[in-house]
């Protein structure tokens, strides 16, 4: 081969060589098979297939259907309010089988129609407020001794499917044990109750923040006050702590022990301060709904026990819709009669022998009315 074709062919070696890159850079070639998913041109002579619903989605507003503009809107303006009445002889027995057209219902002094009536006795949940100051409960005076005979007194009536809890009060509360069907854990609560810290008794605000932490709880409740009855460095007043008791619906049983300690000289006599004490005790129970007691004696211990038990567990539940259908948040008044249909009388009670019962009825005084919500 000649020197010249030898230099052709190595020239046509380099350009052949130098070409191959650049048809690589030329990018996919659009020239593709029939296999490959081709897109459909917009001239196409082809039929097009008709639309479809598109498939429905819950996410989706355009299912909803379209309300026209002037349409009428309902809501629920009903109140119903709830009464828990218990009917006690005047030795605290709780007086059962009364039928329910004998029992009327009045708020603010209008009747009212029950719409529902049920009785029976039911677990409860009780809170044990007890005062433990270093003024009232020094370390083994009379006061102390007292305070924790009542409180394990009323702990052993309770029963395997009550809630108990154990908050103790002086300047400041202190929960000992939180709500519990398990009685070992309000036991082991007390044995903290030894050696007082503060001097202060500060009734007021233990009332209140105990009721507001039980407002919420549903079924048979109440707190079981042990205390002097006295207040003396409370943030609340006794109006606004008796208003804050009245809204929560939370009854009250209150056992004063001032005048068993004056009687037994754990505390010097005072009978105004006495008075005073029993009058707000008084107030706080009968305005929701509780009682209260002022034991002389430690034999009275047992009956008054009997009867918070026979107070809480029977009782007749009633629940009527209010006729003030205002969203004002004012309180109204609640007035529960036993009155005999036919003649519009106070109904007569009478024992197995035919003898009149003197009885009272415990029931809230009332409750706070919702507000409107904007």
């Amino acid at each position: 081969m000649s020197i010249s074709r030898k230099i052709s062919f190595i020239v046509l070696m380099l350009l052949a060589f130098m070409a191959m890159p650049v048809r690589a850079q030329e990018g996919p070639n659009k020239d593709v098979g029939d296999t490959v998913a081709k897109p459909r041109k917009a001239d196409s002579d082809a039929t097009t297939e008709p639309d479809q619903a598109p498939i429905p989605s819950k996410l989706s507003n355009r299912n909803k259907a379209d309300i026209p503009a002037g349409a009428p809107a309902f809501k629920v303006d009903t109140s119903v309010v709830t009464v828990d009445v218990a009917v006690m002889d005047n030795k605290g027995h709780f007086i059962p089988n009364i039928p329910r057209g004998n029992f009327r219902v009045l708020e603010d002094n209008v009747p009212q129609q029950i719409s529902t009536f049920s009785t029976g006795e039911a677990p409860m949940t009780v809170c044990m407020l007890i005062e433990f100051s270093a003024r009232f409960q020094r370390y083994w005076s009379e006061n102390w001794y007292k305070t924790l005979t009542a409180s394990y007194g009323f702990l052993q009536t309770l029963k395997p499917d009550d809630y108990v809890a154990v908050i103790a009060y002086d300047l400041k509360s202190t929960i000992l044990s939180d709500f519990s069907s398990d009685k070992r854990k309000a036991y082991e609560a007390m044995q903290m109750l030894r050696i007082p810290g503060f001097s202060e008794s500060n009734m007021f605000d233990a009332l209140a923040d105990a009721a507001d932490r039980m407002s919420g709880i549903e079924g048979r409740k109440a707190i079981v006050l042990i205390a002097t009855g006295i207040d003396t460095f409370s943030k609340l007043t006794y109006d606004k702590a008796r208003k804050a008791l009245q809204e929560s619906g939370v009854p009250i049983y209150a056992l004063g022990i001032l005048e068993m300690a004056s009687m037994y000289g754990g505390l010097p006599r005072d009978g105004i301060n006495t008075m005073t004490a029993e009058n707000m005790l008084k107030t706080f129970s009968k305005e929701t709904g509780g009682m209260a007691f002022f034991p002389r004696f430690y034999g009275e211990f047992g009956t008054i026990y009997q009867a918070i038990s026979q107070s809480l567990r029977n009782q007749y539940a009633l629940a009527y819709s209010s006729t003030n259908q205002a969203k004002d948040g004012s309180f109204r008044k609640i007035k529960v009669e036993l009155v005999n249909p036919a003649t519009n009388e106070p109904l007569r009670v009478t024992d197995e022998k035919g003898k009149p019962i003197k009885y009272s009825i415990v029931a809230k005084n009332g409750y706070k009315a919702p507000r409107e919500v904007e």
